[in-house]
């Protein structure tokens, strides 16, 4: 992108893909609030070769789906999430899809059960990717329409 052309606009709540993973339409909330991006995760075991596994927790509505994913932790991050205590969690790094914008990001294996978005975006993915419409959701990734019989 050259540095005068304006960057893409994206809404507050975007579904982002995951491809390296093989997740698609993951619904997201990006947060230029949090300086770091987080993904929700039921369990995280250790592989004897230094990699991690991990289950990935998806919603659709009221049907919860789990993934499976092996990965290689790029390090350990100390967080102090909103409600206030100190947590240590495993970091991975893997490329981040909002419609046509891509880019290798950190993310955050952590809980987020609690959360309306499953998936946290911070600041740090998104410098000099895109800016953010808070008055808007799914600019770059409009939901998908019914197909109705002819």
């Amino acid at each position: 992108m050259d540095a005068h052309e304006p960057l893409p606009v994206i809404g507050w709540r975007e579904r982002i893909d995951l491809p390296e993973w093989g997740l698609k339409r993951v619904r997201a909330k990006i947060d230029t609030g949090a300086r770091t991006s987080a993904i929700d995760v039921a369990r995280i075991e250790d592989l004897p070769d230094g990699r991690i596994r991990f289950e990935v927790v998806a919603r659709n509505g009221s049907t919860r789906r789990t993934k499976w994913i092996e990965a290689t932790p790029v390090r350990t991050s100390v967080v102090k999430p909103s409600h206030g205590e100190t947590q240590e969690r495993c970091v991975c790094l893997t490329t981040i899809r909002i419609g046509d914008l891509e880019r290798e990001i950190e993310i955050g294996l952590v809980c987020r059960k609690h959360m309306l978005c499953r998936m946290l975006i911070g600041r740090r993915a998104m410098a000099g990717l895109a800016v953010v419409d808070p008055s808007r959701k799914y600019l770059k990734t409009p939901r998908r329409t019914k197909r109705t019989e002819e």
